[in-house]
């Protein structure tokens, strides 16, 4: 009897380990937003030594800039000189401030390095999303193992985040805007002698509907937070096709819908496939679907943990790559192996960091990753994906602007260098053929697979 006791007070016990302990938000820190703390958790003041400054407000536009041309973007800091550069001869220099998969293509590539710049901390949120964030530290809460929100109004969902998945989703709910749309979102892919190819040219559209500037109340457990269409128009093995993508608040029941649709078929038909290790349709094998933005989809095939904050460089104001006057693509895609670092601006910025491990019985071409998010704006960082040896076999970088004409930001911008096989491609690049500009919000069913039949062609 004695023996059974002890069993079930072990195994009781075992039960109550096993079980992540999540601390909710306390009232004190919950007073500490919009104070010490920013609206969306950041730290509002800068580090000690002054090289994060304080956050002040959002980015003015340059002088230069023209409102009635918004997709060209001038560089508000084109006068501004690297601080100094980093690359395989110094790094060690700066122990703790460079991203694994940052170093392990320094060490891989003599000729890669980064340019440091000053430090701008650049959001620029609209004020219902500030409200909104605020009200979300002490009601939003996950549920379901992390993978559904409960009581969440659409602004950053857990400004003082407690575990990895709340990271994650302040990652999923990052603000770029309601409707945003470009007219040439590209996807390149340069190879290991450095030849070029372009793996797509569409129109396309992001709309975030959760994001509604008249809404008020909270966002419903099966609503999409964020839908896509993209219409491809160039190359000609191209031209016609169609894709669009729902991704659902409710990543149990619901999770990701998608259609596509194929002119040499003539058929709408639904895509699954388009998540998670898929290859992504413009990376040429240089990346997966959900390496989109550095982490794009459900969390469901991880166990997300949060090992805490940090300052490190990350690529930041990338004005410049997006310039075409000085980082048009025969310029950003001159180097072989990876992107031209004359092109692509780094900064000093503290980051969440959150190490992501394969769940029992699922799979994924990563079996682990490392992502780092910044604390400002948590949809851009650095993601480094790790293969079965425990060695890094691919590295993203997102490629972030605020736009300073408006409230709002682009973040899905990205590159990912291919270790194992020296290509590399940037996707979602709109630097030659027409930036990204906020627009009036689509119907519903544009975003339907009904449109897709609808506008087909070839």
């Amino acid at each position: 009897m004695k023996n059974n006791v002890r069993t079930l007070i072990a195994m009781a016990v075992a039960s109550t380990l096993s079980v992540p302990v999540l601390a909710a938000v306390t009232a004190d820190e919950a007073k500490q937003l919009g104070s010490t703390l920013l609206p969306w958790g950041a730290e509002k003041a800068g580090n000690k030594d002054g090289s994060i400054p304080a956050y002040t407000g959002p980015i003015k536009p340059p002088a230069s800039f023209d409102a009635k041309n918004p997709k060209v973007r001038p560089d508000p800091y084109a006068d501004e000189k690297p601080l100094f550069s980093i690359d395989a001869k110094n790094m060690d220099k700066y122990p703790g401030k460079l991203a694994e998969g940052t170093r392990a293509m320094m060490k891989k590539y003599p000729g890669y390095r980064i340019d440091v710049y000053p430090t701008h901390r650049t959001v620029n949120y609209p004020k219902l999303y500030t409200d909104n964030s605020i009200k979300n530290a002490t009601v939003c809460k996950t549920i379901n193992d992390g993978l559904q929100l409960e009581g969440c109004y659409a602004g950053i969902p857990f400004p003082v985040p407690k575990n990895g998945n709340e990271v994650m989703w302040n990652r999923l709910f990052k603000y770029d805007g309601y409707a945003l749309m470009s007219e040439g979102m590209t996807g390149t892919v340069v190879d290991t002698q450095g030849n070029n190819t372009t793996t797509g040219i569409a129109t396309m559209y992001i709309q975030y509907p959760i994001f509604d500037p008249k809404r008020t109340t909270p966002i419903s457990a099966d609503e999409p937070y964020e839908k896509i269409r993209v219409d491809y128009h160039d190359p000609a093995r191209k031209a016609g096709e169609k894709l669009v993508v729902h991704d659902s608040v409710d990543m149990v029941n619901v999770g990701r819908r998608a259609w596509s649709y194929l002119p040499g078929q003539r058929r709408v038909k639904l895509s699954p496939d388009i998540a998670y290790d898929t290859p992504s349709p413009t990376g040429g094998g240089a990346g997966t679907v959900d390496e989109a933005a550095v982490f794009y989809g459900a969390l469901d095939r991880y166990n997300f943990k949060m090992v805490g904050k940090k300052e490190m460089y990350i690529p930041y104001n990338t004005y410049k790559a997006r310039d075409p006057k000085q980082c048009a693509n025969a310029v950003a895609f001159k180097t072989k192996n990876f992107m031209n670092p004359d092109c692509v601006r780094w900064e000093l910025h503290r980051v969440w960091v959150v190490e992501a491990t394969l769940k029992d019985g699922k799979r994924h071409v990563y079996p682990k990753r490392t992502l780092y998010w910044d604390e400002d704006m948590p949809g851009i960082g650095i993601g480094e994906g790790y293969d079965s040896s425990g060695q890094i076999y691919r590295v993203t970088h997102s490629l972030p602007i605020s736009l300073y004409e408006t409230h709002g930001h682009s973040t899905d911008e990205w590159v990912t260098t291919d270790l194992a096989t020296g290509n590399y491609a940037r996707q979602q690049n709109v630097t030659d053929s027409g930036g990204w500009i906020m627009t009036e919000p689509k119907p519903n069913n544009f975003f339907s697979s009904e449109a897709l039949a609808g506008g087909g062609i070839r």
